[in-house]
């Protein structure tokens, strides 16, 4: 009966592909204050995860929709997951996310979430975590 609330879907900006080829001038890993940001993104470690990125494009491509919004309905397909806590630099950015649940004809991204889809992300992504269902009387 608890769940969890999940903070930054988009890993502070990464999934939304604007790290790919570096760190723009234009970006919040190039404030001082982000320096933390900025290391994580040029490291090794980030630089596997940009990989990641690449080979989840061919999935978002599939269901018709961009990176950020596959992270978002990712985040609220998981079972122990109740909301997704989203931060967004300007409109039209909260409104690319809520196309992950948009209401429109197409149903957006979450309705297309099958368990066959999860599977190829969490094997892609390589980060499932365990779950030992405690079933006491």
């Amino acid at each position: 009966g608890v769940g969890a609330m999940t903070w930054s879907p988009l890993a502070c900006g990464i999934i939304s592909g604007k790290y790919g080829n570096g760190v723009p001038e234009s970006s919040r890993a190039a404030l001082k204050c982000y320096q933390w940001l900025k290391e994580k993104i040029i490291s090794e470690e980030g630089r596997k995860q940009q990989v990641k990125l690449k080979d989840l494009s061919p999935i978002a491509e599939r269901l018709g929709c961009t990176l950020p919004q596959l992270a978002v309905a990712w985040c609220l397909r998981n079972e122990g997951v109740s909301s997704v806590l989203l931060g967004s630099s300007n409109p039209e950015q909260l409104i690319e996310n809520l196309g992950a649940i948009q209401a429109s004809a197409g149903g957006g991204v979450l309705p297309k979430m099958t368990s066959h889809i999860v599977s190829e992300i969490d094997n892609i992504l390589g980060n499932k975590p365990y779950s030992k269902k405690d079933y006491r009387s």
